[in-house]
């Protein structure tokens, strides 16, 4: 293409800035996968779906990773399918905070992305590498604690055995999952998404198709139940390391970016990534504890109640994940446009992602009101024994949908904000409103509900069992949340924030002018 765009203020758009192996910037093309056409209007629809799109169908693949499990041992075991959701619970619990910590590397990518200094890319990538090696490591330290750990629930104990197993197995894997976000970072910030694509479905595809081996036994293999489902988890995360990693020193990559040549450990650079990485590591870690603490007082109330909810989440898995491909896609292009000092750009990009989610969400909200048994039918299991354990729970799920219909469209606004904040670097709102809404609205509530549970029913007979009224909490704490998530954007205080150092020519001006 011939026809070239320029930004208002006179620099070429991102797609045209490349850098040489000395120098910070740099006017020759580049040759980056991550160059969008120069015919996509900046801010608009079609360059923020160009870009998203390989994420959503990232997302897409771990949902029906999620959801294929899921399935399959629903039609192995339903109390395997029980005791996954709590094990996975509490496997993010301390897992979410590293991995928002790794993951973060994404927003430094883009920023020195947009600021035309490729070479800091690689360095930057290495100091994310370095913090999910040690996490991983510390993570294996789980192993031997698993029964303690699930213990907390005060399940039962045949329930609790198989969250065990499950855990352990989800511990091992942790070292991959970080090595996988913080590689992802290095294209997914500058805009090369459809290789994220190809290493996330690689290690979707190894899990799915070993879960199906290793769960019933086939083809000669022990039939491993819940254990299969585990370990086929760990063997699709290295899957999608190995392949990650190698694409990461790939030749064409080494002199532009120094993937290679940037892995000494860098102090400030890691301790900028604490800074800003640290927080959106907290927030996933109050979050995940939030809905932990919430599964666990729900599944005090029984099988039936802990079943139908872990089928629901399940349910808005599969619909809810996709959005964050569309979120991540907010998130990259606001902190290219900061990078370049384009603000307006960022919150226009903002806008319009805001629209595209907020229509996604009332789709499915029509699928979730009107079509509750044909999305139960995949998790009714075969056997007429199975499937009387399984009619409590089926009897439960549609009213939990009505729930979830609700808190999707609040949803639709929290991915859209709180990915423009962290692609900013305004983490530390983000966590301390998780944290302030959080136990208050949904935590404190639903442990009141499972204490009180009989006094509640003849207080309030008629008005529903106790497992709706803890799902109205977390729903109300949802909508609450995305209103001050709106309210902190259009402050735009955002606008000014930068998770990158100065170039080195500003650095040494303004030490001049001292």
């Amino acid at each position: 293409m011939s026809e070239e765009l320029h930004t208002p203020t006179g620099r070429p758009p991102i797609a045209f800035i490349a850098s040489s192996p000395d120098a910070d910037t740099h006017d020759a093309p580049s040759h980056d996968a991550l160059s969008r056409s120069p015919r996509l209007t900046p801010g608009g629809s079609r360059e923020l779906l160009q870009l998203a799109l390989p994420l959503v169908l990232s997302q897409s693949f771990m949902t029906i990773q999620i959801a294929i499990d899921r399935v399959l041992l629903s039609r192995h075991n339903p109390e395997e399918v029980a005791a996954a959701f709590p094990a996975v619970m509490l496997f993010w619990l301390p897992f979410g905070l590293l991995q928002g910590v790794a993951a973060y590397v994404s927003t430094f990518v883009a920023q020195y992305t947009g600021a035309a200094r490729p070479q800091r890319v690689g360095p930057a990538v290495w100091q994310g590498l370095y913090f999910a090696g040690g996490g991983g490591v510390l993570f294996l330290a789980m192993i031997p604690l698993a029964a303690d750990f699930v213990a907390l629930g005060g399940h039962a104990a045949e329930l609790q055995q198989l969250e065990v197993i499950y855990l352990q197995y989800l511990a091992a894997a942790a070292l991959p999952m970080l090595v996988v976000a913080a590689v992802n970072g290095f294209f997914s910030g500058r805009g090369q998404t459809w290789t994220v694509l190809g290493i996330d479905a690689v290690g979707s595809v190894v899990n799915a198709a070993l879960a199906l081996v290793l769960i019933f036994g086939y083809w000669g293999f022990p039939e491993m139940g819940i254990a299969g489902a585990g370990l086929s988890t760990a063997l699709g995360a290295w899957a999608s390391a190995g392949l990650g990693l190698g694409l990461f020193f790939r030749p064409q990559f080494r002199e532009q970016f120094r993937t290679l040549s940037g892995w000494k450990f860098e102090r400030e650079l890691f301790g900028r990534l604490l800074r800003f990485g640290g927080p959106a590591g907290m927030q996933m870690f109050l979050d995940v504890l939030a809905f932990t603490l919430f599964t666990l007082f729900v599944g005090r109330l029984g099988m039936a109640a802990m079943g139908a909810t872990s089928i629901a989440i399940t349910l808005n898995m599969i619909t809810f994940l996709p959005m964050i491909g569309l979120g991540q896609a907010i998130s990259i292009l606001v902190g290219q446009r900061l990078g370049e000092d384009r603000p307006d750009l960022a919150e226009r990009t903002t806008y319009t992602g805001l629209w595209w989610m907020f229509g996604y969400m009332w789709l499915i909200v029509v699928i979730y009101l009107t079509m509750p048994g044909m999305l139960l039918m995949p998790f009714e299991p075969d056997t007429a024994e199975e499937q009387a354990k399984f009619a409590p729970i089926a009897a439960i799920v549609p009213n939990l949908l009505v729930c979830v219909a609700i808190y999707s469209l609040a949803d639709s606004m929290n991915l859209t904000f709180a990915f423009a904040l962290r692609g900013a670097g305004d983490t530390k709102f983000v966590t301390w409103l998780t944290f302030l809404l959080a136990w208050p609205l949904m935590v404190i509530p639903s442990y009141l509900v499972v204490q009180y549970r009989d006094a509640l029913a003849v207080r309030f007979s008629g008005m529903g069992e106790p497992v709706y009224w803890a799902w109205g909490f977390a729903t109300l704490h949802i909508v609450v949340m995305s209103l001050c998530f709106l309210w902190r954007f259009r402050q735009g205080k955002w606008k000014t924030m930068r998770v990158i150092e100065p170039p080195p020519e500003k650095t040494t001006s303004a030490t001049a002018l001292a």
